[in-house]
This record gives C-alpha cells, structure tokens and sequence, in this order.
C-alpha cells in the first residue's frame, strides 16, 4: 500500500524572507529598515550550550566532551558565534498590506480577514544564562515589544545542500539514501532524532549559552491566543478561518462550517496547485473527531429526519444537502457545491428563494444553515435492509492464578454491580437499551446463563477453543434491570468459583472470537471488554512466545517488534469490524505481553486500549475503576462507516487512526467513541479555484445506543490561494503535529526508525526553507525565520522526535513504546497536543481566592526551583514535584505533615484535607483530569530523590536522559537544514 505520508522531496525553493520576523544576533541591540521598508527590532543572544554526552548531527560539527585542558564546542556554539539575528514575522494590527498577501477573498465572506504581515525584529543581550524567578512562567512573557507571532532565528548555515534534498516527492516514508557521512553505531543512533552525520572535534574557548527565553515559546503562544480569544463567541460563518487554539477556552457557535471541536485542519488556506504543494510541503490534513464531547452551553446537534425519503444527496456525487449546496431558478434545483452537478429539487423539499436568492427557510432547516447536523437514515441505510438491534456488552474476565491471587478479579465483579446502572442511554430514554453479557475465561471459555427467570446463574464451559461456537444464545445477553438479581448473583460468586484455581496459562484470540460469535448470532453490534495479565501461552489459536529482542533495536528489524507476531490478530480483526464487534482491552502485565499483537484487534476496532503495570490493589485500583466507569458510560456510536467527500481539485489519499479500510475509501469502525479522532490527508488531482474555495464533507453512518441507524454530517471550507504566505499564516501547529505523529508512527511499521526521524527533521526544514525563500523579505541566509503559525513547530517536532515510540532504547520496554503508538494514532488534536508538550502548573504561589488554574510555565528545568511546587501532566501521567524548600506551610497544607522530610512519595492521591490549599490544588487536578480520556495516577517526586529521573524525562524541552537533543540544539540543526537547503 503506497502511503504518501511525509515524502522527501525536492529541495524547498529559496529567496526573500516573509514579512514579519525575529533574529538571534551577537552584535549590539541595533535597528534599521528592513526590507519590507518596516522597522525591525534586532536582538542578540549568545550561542547555545556545549553539548556533552550524544550529539546531535546534521550540522556537520558535533560536540565531544570537553577534556579538563581542552575546551570544545559543539557546533551551535559554532554557529552562534557568527550569529546575526533573530526575527519574527508576524501577522498583527497596523501591519502594512504586504505583496505577498492574497488578492483578496471572494465578496461572499463575511467576518473578520485575515491580517496582513508585518515584520519585528528584537535584541537580547547575550549573558550567562541564570533561571528565570519561579513567576516569570514564559520567556517571552516580559518581552512586550516581541510579536506574539512569527520567529526567525539568525544562524549561520554551512555547505551545500545534500543530495537527497534533490529528490522529486514520492509516496510514503522514503528511506534516505543520501550520502551523509560516516553512519554512526548504532548505539549513538537510538536516541531519537540522531541525525547522520560524521563526528568531528572542534577546539575553540567556551561559549555562553543561547538565552531560551530568546526562542519561541510554546507557552507564550498558548497564553497570548487565551489573552486574544478566550471566553469570546466563535462563529464558524467564514470560509478559511483559522479557530482559537485547543487550548483555549471558548463559545463556539455554529453558523455555517462545523466546530473545531469536531474539524480542525493543518492549514485553512489550501494552496491552489499540487506544484505548489509540493514546494511547501506543508501536510494538506484535516483531524476529524465526529464525535467529540460538545459543552453544556453549546447546542447539541440537531436531527433532521425527513421520513422514509431519507436525506436529500446530489445524484452525481452523493454528497448530502448542506450550506454549500447553491439553489437556482427559482429553489426548483441546486447545484452540488461538491462536483457542480445540478440536481431537482423533490417536491417535498422545494422553497421559495429570497431577493439574494437564499431559500426562505434557511435559517429554520439545520441542513442548510448550519456545519454539522444528523440525519435519521432509513432502512436503505441498515445491514440487510433490517432495523439495527440495540447494541449489546460482554464482558470478558480474565480468571487465571494471578488475577484471583491479587484480587483483581474481585474488584471488576464488585464495580460491575454498580456500573451496569450507568450504561449510556439516549437522553429522553428513561433506562439504556444495552444489553450484557459475561464470559470468564483462562484455557478454556466459561459462558453464562443470567436468564431473568432463573434462580442461580448457569455456567457452560467451551473447552475447544480451537473452534469457538456460543452454547446459548436465550439468556446469554440480557437487559440488566430485568435480570438484576441474577446478574448480581452471578457477580458475587465469580471470584469464589475460581478461588483454588492453579491456572496460570491464558488463552486471548479465542475470547474475542467468542464475544464477535455471540454478538454475530445476536444479530446486534457491540463492545467487548476484555481484563487481560499476561501473554496468552495455552495451545490455541493466537497463540504467541516472548519474542521481546533488545537487539534488533536500530537495526531495520526494529519495525517488526511493532508488527503482529502471528497473521491470525490481523483476520481476526478483519471479522470483528464486519460484524461491529469493537475490543476494548484493559491489559494488568507484570512483564512483556506482546501489546503490538494483543492490541491489533482493539486498534483496527475503534476500541480502546488501557494498561497497568505491576497492578496493585491498594495504589492502582482507583486508576483503573476511574477508566472502566467512563469507558463504559462515554457516548459511543456502533457499526460505523466514515466517508469523506471532498469538492472537485483535491481528494483524501490518506488516513490514520483506530480504524479499519477495506477499500480507498470507506473507513470502518466497529465502534467510535467521542475521544477518537481520524486524521486525513488531502493530494490535489487539479488546480483548486480562489473562488469557490476547498470543501469537505464528513459523513458517518452509524447505529445509536438505542439501536437507530443514524448519519452524522460535518462540512467545512477552506480557502485557497496562489501564494503561499497565505497557506503558511493559516497553519495550525498542533494539527499539524498530530498529523506527523500519526504518519511517523504509521511509517514505523515498514520503515527503520532512523529513516523515519531523518524524514521529520528533512521535512520541518523543507517546510521552513520554502516559507524563507518564498514569503519573506530579504535577509542573510545566517538567520534563521520562522513563519508565525509555525513558531513552535521545532519544538514540537523536538518533543516527538523525542517520544518512545521513535526511541530505541534498551531501558525503554517493548510493550510501553507499543502501547504509546497506539494510543497517539486515534488521539485528536488536544490530546496530542498535551501529549508530546505536557502542562507544567506552578502551584507555590497560588491565588486561593481564585477560581483560576495558573498559567503553565516551559517544560525545562530551568523553570523549577527550590521553593516551588509543580504539577507536570501529559494525559497519561500526573506528578506533583516538590523543591528541596517547599513552603512548610504549603506542605502542611497539601501533606497535614510539618516538613519536606515527612512527605511520602507511596501515596497516589492527595489527602482530603480541609484547608483551602488542599481544595485549590484538588480542583487544579480534577480540572485537568476532567479534560481527558484517560485517568492520570498521581506520582508525588521530591527534588533530588530517585524518582525524579522519570519526571525529567517529561521536561521536554531540556536534553532528554535518553539521548535526545534540547529544544535550543534542535532549532540550531533545522537551521543547518534550511541552510544546506538554501544553499
């Protein structure tokens, strides 16, 4: 399958710099007109840091550890000490109206423009480089002058440009097979990023390091957008318009394109020819999230249903009737705003036009008015033209040695009792119309009578698990509040049936196929929920071995501990999709599991994937109930089939996700829940028209709680353009970076790790090269520019470099890099975000009269201090580090013990204290918690004690333990790229 993912390309064209900039430079603070004729700041900063310990390439200089007699500097401090200066474009009011702008945009939009660029420069002096005080929580935050927009940083650049820069774009990761210079050991090669190179010793006088308050700030980005466009209405009524960030809070309304709750793209402006795509080589992508949680004060969606006509569609495309369907003489047709088809109105659906030639009932029919609606589908839209049934759960436990032994299995049947009565229902329904079911299981399948007329549950046990079949279908899955008593019962008695049990070995591919047959034989769609310990070992089909090789990492059979062991996961798979069997799987290892085959099944089925290491009652049990309870409750539509449309000149190529494709076209999912996302790719396959702009529509079909076919519609528009500065100023960083998360992470399974990191680091430098060379005003090629919606890409790009999942490394487990890349490929936009650049709250200085969460500060070191506190969250994990001088009375506080050396760091929660800086602190972590899809455990780290290694690893803009480059090295080797590049 060819995948045109992240290609190599030819090299980015080069020329003037875009307007509006930001410069490193070691002269004196000067300005002087620039050469868009405005008045640029220029601000100089010494040269990054000597780098000791693994180096980071492309530049053609690399560090080694200095000696006492001899200095070295890497080649940063190389680059640096020519340094001319940073700048930083950016787009803001008074800006001049620049060339490179757009002619204009068509008549028909309304709302606010886009503005034009402008150009900022600005100076710092260069000094040692001393933390900032605890409450300077972003670099950028004192320096009012600096824009909040673009960065352009001054390096100088060396060399030509290499070879493989000179490839034409093809489909897919390619492997590079430029001549880069000696390949390094392996070893050098598994930190993430490594980039060839040959090592090479400089000598020369130690250098100042490089002022990180100098470079973009990730944090400043978030806060000035909160600053701008938080807590205001956003309307969704013009075409193109780029959304406030993720991470900031607002009111959107609906009026015409649908929420970026729901839609977010890595550009809102698509360039107009797939030449100039290829020279940007900005991903052209859409993050679609069908069923993303709506707010209380948001309006639900609304259903149309139009009866057994069904939903009104164009007769050429299909597409269906939506704002950018355009009605003519006289509302007696439309034309399909998809592929210009004119199409006859139905009698049923026919209006008068207004004097703007605007249907009379536009406002009052959700279809022609608003971005996203549903449809009711009719029986057209059903399996075998039938009604659906209400979906049904089977639980599936686990019941080997060490599962009873830890008390694991006591605690789901104890939960179960309760959480049965808070399935998900249709909210006008008074009860849920879900159905359950029970299985346990170790080498052979135990099913379950819980029939509502019998007295004591009835157990059959399927000891061929070679062949699965269902011995009972009337009484196997049931409603629960008719079989309550039985169920129940049949809860109490599971954990001492198997009390004696000496089993150890489990068997896994036969419990799925159990829960698809009964699901299959109950003609309904559903969820199984599978608790699982260990590798499936028993003699069964799925059978697998401890194939866990710390030696093939970096090497190019590293992909394969990422590839199923056996081919049956994969047909399995298959069969679970075809008959709307989704797998949730809640994983409890104690060691190596094989998580790349036993969670294929849960990927290709759009289901979820949870897992405990070394599960302990006492500390994980809250973890775990926390995930089950809103695994179980969340909103989640069944048996759906996704399909996007697009206008003529471009169409999806690519998708990424917890999804299954059996053509080009349609993407399966046997469950899609209101956390999953699936990003897509756009190519163009023609010119795309400034006029009628680029849409897309969403439609999935899919069958409700309550059993109703359903179609749930999203559409959107974009602008295009001729030039590029438009394309590059309506970016949005975090979708693009859960775009290059989800390709990477897909490459990795044909690709060597090293060729995939190599493509990321060639491609944020392609990306860059071009917006230099083709938006911005003049400048020496010494300076490093960065256009202002891509400011902090380098730094997300670093941080994903970084991840596990592109790091071989022997002390990183197997399983955990697996689990990682699951996870990351069905998040959306806000979760990876947070993700790869954790939120790091400095919680010593509180306003306790305050509803407020502070403002994070840069995940570094250098932000911490002695005296403070922090939380640091990522969406997976929670820790609350504490300074060596924490405030006794803070301690008191959060702790209720007298001093830092009483704190213990067993405790996974907090205690309920009642004192207001154990509330304030409790809600800052219920408010982060809230937001995500799974549950974070707490880890209490103290300064300077063991566990603080770990919570390093997250402060990810610092040089990572592991190897990986810091965010002030990273920036450095792009903008070697780019020079090479320009070169």
């Amino acid at each position: 399958m060819s995948k045109s993912t992240v290609p190599l390309g030819s090299s980015a064209p080069v020329g003037p710099l875009p307007p509006g900039t930001h410069q490193f430079s070691q002269n004196n603070f000067q300005s002087g007109p620039s050469a868009a004729g405005q008045q640029p700041h220029r601000f100089q900063s010494p040269p990054p840091p000597n780098n000791t310990g693994p180096s980071y390439p492309p530049c053609s200089h690399q560090s080694q550890p200095a000696s006492p007699n001899t200095a070295s500097t890497s080649c940063t401090t190389q680059l640096a000490n020519q340094l001319n200066s940073m700048q930083i474009n950016s787009y803001g009011p008074g800006a001049v109206q620049s060339s490179h702008t757009s002619s204009g945009h068509p008549a028909s939009f309304q709302g606010p423009q886009p503005l034009p660029l402008t150009q900022h420069q600005m100076a710092l002096r260069p000094g040692p480089q001393i933390p900032p005080p605890a409450n300077n929580f972003s670099g950028l935050c004192a320096q009012s002058s600096l824009p909040s927009m673009a960065g352009q940083v001054g390096i100088p650049g060396s060399g030509l440009a290499s070879p493989n820069l000179q490839q034409t774009p093809g489909p897919g990761y390619h492997p590079q097979q430029a001549n880069y210079g000696p390949q390094m050991a392996g070893s050098q090669l598994s930190y993430p990023g490594a980039f060839p190179g040959g090592p090479a010793q400089l000598s020369g006088p130690p250098q100042k390091k490089l002022d990180p308050d100098s470079i973009p700030s990730p944090i400043q980005v978030i806060e000035n957008d909160k600053a701008s466009r938080g807590g205001q209405i956003y309307a969704t009524n013009t075409r193109g318009q780029v959304p406030p960030l993720v991470t900031t809070d607002c009111l959107i309304q609906d009026q015409g394109h649908a929420s970026p709750r729901y839609i977010r793209c890595t550009t809102y402006c698509f360039p107009s020819s797939s030449d100039m795509a290829k020279q940007a080589r900005i991903p052209l992508a859409a993050v679609i999230q069908p069923f993303a949680i709506v707010p209380q004060n948001e309006t639900p969606l609304y259903v149309v249903n139009h009866g057994e006509t069904g939903p009104v569609r164009c007769n050429r495309c299909k597409a269906y009737m939506c704002p950018f369907m355009q009605f003519i003489e006289g509302g007696r047709r439309y034309q399909c705003g998809f592929c210009n088809c004119i199409n006859d109105v139905p009698p049923f659906f026919f209006q008068h036009l207004d004097h703007i030639g605007r249907r009379v009932d536009h406002y009052e029919r959700p279809e022609l008015s608003l971005g996203s609606y549903e449809y009711v589908a009719t029986l057209d839209y059903c399996r075998n033209n039938k009604p659906p049934n209400p979906p049904a759960y089977i639980f599936m436990i686990d019941v080997s040695y060490r599962n009873i032994n830890s008390g694991l299995v006591k605690l789901i049947c104890d939960e179960l009792k309760t959480l049965l009565d808070k399935l998900p229902r249709e909210e006008q329904e008074e009860s849920s119309a879900i159905r359950v079911g029970f299985v346990t299981y170790n080498k052979v399948l135990h099913f379950f009578n819980v029939k509502s007329n019998l007295a004591q549950p009835q157990m059959m046990v399927v000891s061929d698990v070679g062949e699965v079949f269902v011995p009972l279908l009337d009484g196997f899955l049931v409603d629960f509040q008719e079989s309550r008593s039985v169920v129940n019962n049949l809860l109490d008695q599971i954990p001492e049936m198997f009390a004696d049990t000496n089993e150890s070995d489990t068997i896994f591919a036969p419990v799925i196929q159990a829960g698809m047959e009964a699901l299959k034989a109950a003609e309904c769609a559903g969820k199984l929920f599978i608790f699982h310990s260990s590798l499936p070992t028993a003699e069964a089909p799925g059978k697998l071995r401890n194939r866990d090789d710390k030696k093939l990492l970096n090497t190019d059979k590293e992909k394969t501990l990422f590839q199923p062991q056996v081919n049956s996961y994969e047909s399995l798979a298959r069969d679970c999709v075809a008959n709307g069997c989704c797998v949730n799987l809640f994983l409890f290892p104690n060691q190596y599991v094989d998580v790349a085959s036993l969670g294929l099944v849960t990927m290709y089925t759009g289901g979820t994937l949870y897992k405990y290491n070394n599960f302990q009652l006492s500390s994980d049990s809250l973890q775990f109930l926390t995930d089950l309870r809103r695994d179980v409750e969340k909103k989640t539509a069944f048996d759906a089939i996704m399909r996007v449309r697009t206008s003529t000149g471009f169409r999806a190529t690519d998708f990424f996700g917890a999804i299954y494709m059996n053509n080009t076209t349609d993407v399966e999912m046997a469950a899609v829940d209101c956390d999953k996302a699936v990003t897509v790719e756009f190519k163009h396959d023609d010119k795309l028209n400034e006029d009628s702009g680029a849409l897309i529509q969403c439609a999935v079909l899919y069958t409700s709680v309550s059993g109703q076919r359903r179609l749930r519609i999203h559409n959107i528009g974009l602008n295009c353009s001729t030039q590029l500065a438009d394309v590059y100023k309506t970016c949005e960083t975090d979708a693009l970076i859960n775009f290059f998360a989800k390709s990477a992470f897909k490459a990795i399974l044909s690709q060597p790790l090293k060729a995939v990191r190599e493509i990321l680091v060639s491609q944020t430098a392609h990306m860059l090269a071009c917006y230099r060379k083709n938006c911005a005003s003049p400048s020496a090629v010494s300076q490093l520019i960065l256009p202002d919606a891509m400011k902090v890409l380098p730094v997300y790009m670093n941080c994903l470099l970084k991840s596990c999942v592109l790091t071989g490394r022997p002390e990183i487990p197997t399983d955990e890099r697996a689990y990682h890349r699951q996870l990351v490929m069905s998040m959306g936009v806000a979760d990876t975000q947070l993700f790869f650049y954790p939120q790091l709250l400095p919680i010593h200085n509180l306003d306790l009269k305050s509803d407020a969460v502070p403002a994070a500060v840069r995940c570094s070191e250098e932000r911490l201090s002695e005296g403070g506190a922090f939380i640091l969250a990522n969406g997976l994990s929670m820790f609350l580090w504490l300074g060596v001088s924490t405030p006794p009375e803070l301690i008191q506080g959060l702790f209720n013990v007298p001093s830092f050396a009483h704190i213990s760091t067993e405790a996974t929660l907090l205690p309920d204290l009642a004192n207001p800086y154990s509330k304030k602190i409790k809600s800052i972590v219920e408010h982060i918690q809230n937001q995500k899809p799974y549950t974070m455990k707490l880890m209490i780290v103290k300064q300077r004690e063991q566990p603080e290694m770990l919570f390093r690893q997250f402060l990810v803009e610092d040089k990572s333990i592991h190897g990986g480059a810091s965010y002030v090295d990273f920036l450095c080797c792009v903008h070697k790229e780019i020079c090479q590049l320009l070169n």
